[in-house]
């Protein structure tokens, strides 16, 4: 399909048509609905091309694939079945499962995925009824994602920052250094990838369990939970994977879900001058990324700046003292990100 948009725009200057691209996969030997979302992939693809370059933002053209980078196969509406020990898929028959839970309500759609593993899920989306929940009564706290720490409570308590990815590091580099001495498209290359990815893996799960397990403690505590509206991949960008390994953005979400069942509130303010805006009088102190400390000169309150921070975060979010113009306005009406329960943040 890619090749055959290629030849049509060099040729013609335009774009072939959904229907032309849908006459190419009816005899792809997929089901008729999952060769159709195939192609709702690419020409997503080309529509994101148009609109940045529009916009004047560069951005790649869409590139061949090779099998082992399509990792998933979409099933919109129909072609599959389930029960309690197999799958039934259309074109593939029946296939063992081990069904961790049960599904409650419509199921809708199907999504088969490929790891880096080897190993293949099937993720099911069903729809069910949403019963109201009452919101829960407590203290509110202001959480500062930081570089040093995790996290910092407005409360002054801090959560450690984990350092999951250099736990592995050292074995997932050797076998990164095993990967690259092996031939192309040789049968050894395959097993060594295979065990690089389970290390990827490993990583992956493990600072997933410890950022539940990190979210669930905080969802029992609190009632409204203040975050900043980071640019996480920017963060990244200009500190390093120590970023990305910590799991901010992972962090929010899974807490933000998780708030919506428990009837709590996760709030998301402007983070502009949080860690400069003095949390007791609002004078803004201007401070280097090394400056840990908060000293402010008018009221002279002396404390750790991801505490301050923190506690900027929680005034922003409930209403309270609010920072001074001297650093730039901060409006509480205009810096709540989110209110309702239940926000996705990426």
């Amino acid at each position: 399909m890619l090749e055959f948009t290629i030849d049509v725009y060099d040729n013609h200057q335009k774009f072939p048509t959904t229907r032309s691209l849908r006459e190419m996969v009816k005899n792809s030997g997929l089901y008729s609905q999952t060769g159709q979302e195939l192609v709702d992939r690419l020409v997503d693809a080309l529509h994101r091309k148009i609109k940045m370059k529009k916009r004047g933002e560069k951005g790649g053209f869409p590139r061949f694939k090779s099998f082992d980078r399509i990792k998933s196969l979409a099933y919109p509406q129909s072609g599959f079945s389930l029960s309690d020990k197999k799958i039934k898929v259309t074109p593939f028959g029946e296939i063992k499962i081990k069904k961790h839970r049960e599904i409650h309500g419509t199921i809708k759609t199907l999504t088969l995925k490929r790891e880096s593993t080897g190993k293949w899920f099937a993720i099911l989306t069903a729809e069910a009824e949403v019963r109201p929940v009452p919101m829960k009564e407590g203290e509110a706290v202001g959480v500062d994602l930081g570089l040093m720490t995790f996290a910092t409570l407005s409360n002054g308590e801090g959560l450690k920052k984990p350092k999951h990815m250099r736990i592995y590091e050292e074995k997932l580099a050797s076998a990164q250094r095993d990967l690259s001495k092996k031939k192309l498209h040789g049968k050894n290359r395959r097993k060594v990838k295979i065990n690089v990815g389970r290390i990827c893996q490993k990583v992956a799960s493990t600072r997933r369990n410890w950022l539940h397990k990190t979210a669930n403690d905080l969802l029992s505590r609190y009632s409204l939970i203040a975050f900043e509206d980071l640019d996480v991949q920017g963060i990244a960008e200009e500190h390093g994977k120590g970023v990305s390994d910590a799991g901010w953005s992972i962090f929010t979400d899974i807490l933000s879900y998780k708030a919506e069942s428990a009837g709590i509130k996760v709030v998301f303010v402007n983070p502009k001058n949080t860690s400069k805006d003095c949390s007791r009088c609002g004078t803004c102190v201007p401070k280097e990324l090394w400056e840990r400390q908060h000293n402010c000169p008018s009221c002279g309150l002396s404390m750790d700046r991801d505490l301050n921070a923190a506690i900027n975060i929680l005034n922003r979010a409930t209403g309270g003292t609010p920072g001074s113009n001297a650093c730039g306005d901060v409006s509480l009406e205009t810096s709540m990100k989110q209110e309702a329960h239940g926000f996705s943040h990426g």
